[in-house]
């Protein structure tokens, strides 16, 4: 997974693999979908990111939920 925030238009993109994008569809305004060939997503954006988020800069990253072996 990759995020990336660019703040030249105020976008942020979340990318979940690096299959080709082949569909892009708004489904609600402002988030972008993403999808391939075979209709998997492949990532989304959100336009006005800064409206939306209090810090599209800032990136937290957890794992919940992890069962032990």
């Amino acid at each position: 997974m990759k995020v990336t925030y660019d703040a030249s238009v105020d976008v942020l993109r979340i990318l979940f693999n690096d299959a080709t994008i082949a569909e892009s569809d708004e489904d609600k305004p402002g988030v972008i979908l993403d999808y391939a060939e075979d209709g998997s997503l492949v990532g989304m954006e959100i336009l006005d990111a800064s409206k939306h988020m209090s810090n599209p800069r800032g990136v937290e990253y957890a794992v919940v939920g992890v069962k032990s072996a």
